[in-house]
């Protein structure tokens, strides 16, 4: 009984943060880009990363998702891996190549599963990569990622992202509750509205550029995310417009900043 509560009360808050920052209440979280890496010398993407960013409690984690060429999902951030294209090369083959703290490049599935782990706090930020093969297989991707994430019971901390808007046109076409954000930076949070796109995740450089989707996305609940932040006068920026999300590589230095900023 007290197993089931607490997982009750977990879901409820988790749900919470999600309906807060999506009507623009939460402001200026910080989301670790490809996992805490940076400040403790991990591979990014690695699950050490990941976990190092749920242990910060920090709002977000952003990975990147590929599937190969036998059809199985893994995190990496480049379309290859030790000199091989992931999308043409079967699981077999890349984990023969270990990443620089010992880990085997992580699947899917694995990393997922330590994404729920220990975690009250962090959304597992996925970033499907448009496929390299065919615009039909990128959306296949997509698929198979969202079947994954409702297997696994993780729709609520799960937020997707792609530079592929078809990508996410067609995770919205499965899954009319997902959390997903737009990465390319060439929509107006009003026509991402007009497609049930939840939020715009786009380049600081973006947003200088369009100063006016800042306000844009506020006024229609849209969510504001920026990346990728990683100086101090770039963050006082952002911080000054009140974002919903900053994503950065320094997510220790951003925090400093916050914490200054009170």
């Amino acid at each position: 009984m007290m197993i089931f509560l607490r997982k009750a009360v977990y879901s409820v808050i988790l749900l919470l943060f999600l309906l807060i920052s999506s009507c623009g209440v939460k402001m200026n979280a910080v989301v670790a880009h490809r996992g805490a890496w940076k400040k403790n010398n991990l591979p990014e993407n690695s699950i050490a990363a990941l976990r190092r960013a749920i242990d910060l409690k920090l709002a977000g984690s952003e990975f990147d998702v590929w599937r190969t060429a036998d059809d199985s999902l893994v995190i990496n951030h480049d379309a290859h891996y030790n000199k091989l294209l992931i999308e043409e090369t079967n699981y077999a083959s890349l984990i023969k190549f270990k990443l620089a703290n010992g880990e085997q490049l992580p699947t899917f599935n694995e990393y997922i599963k330590e994404g729920k782990r220990s975690n009250k706090n962090t959304l597992l930020v996925c970033e499907i990569k448009p496929s390299t093969i065919s615009k039909e297989r990128g959306k296949m991707t997509a698929l198979k990622v969202v079947e994954t994430i409702k297997k696994l019971k993780a729709e609520k901390i799960t937020v997707y992202i792609s530079f592929d808007y078809d990508i996410l046109k067609q995770i919205r076409s499965v899954d009319t509750k997902a959390s997903l954000q737009y990465l390319e930076g060439n929509k107006s949070p009003k026509e991402v509205k007009a497609d049930q796109i939840n939020g715009i995740d786009y380049h600081y450089s973006v947003f200088k550029k369009h100063p006016e989707w800042i306000k844009e996305a506020k006024e229609n609940n849209i969510i504001l995310n920026v990346w990728t932040v990683n100086d101090t006068v770039e963050m006082n920026w952002i911080i000054a417009h009140q974002f919903n999300f900053i994503t950065t590589n320094e997510p220790e230095l951003l925090i400093e900043r916050l914490q200054s900023e009170k």
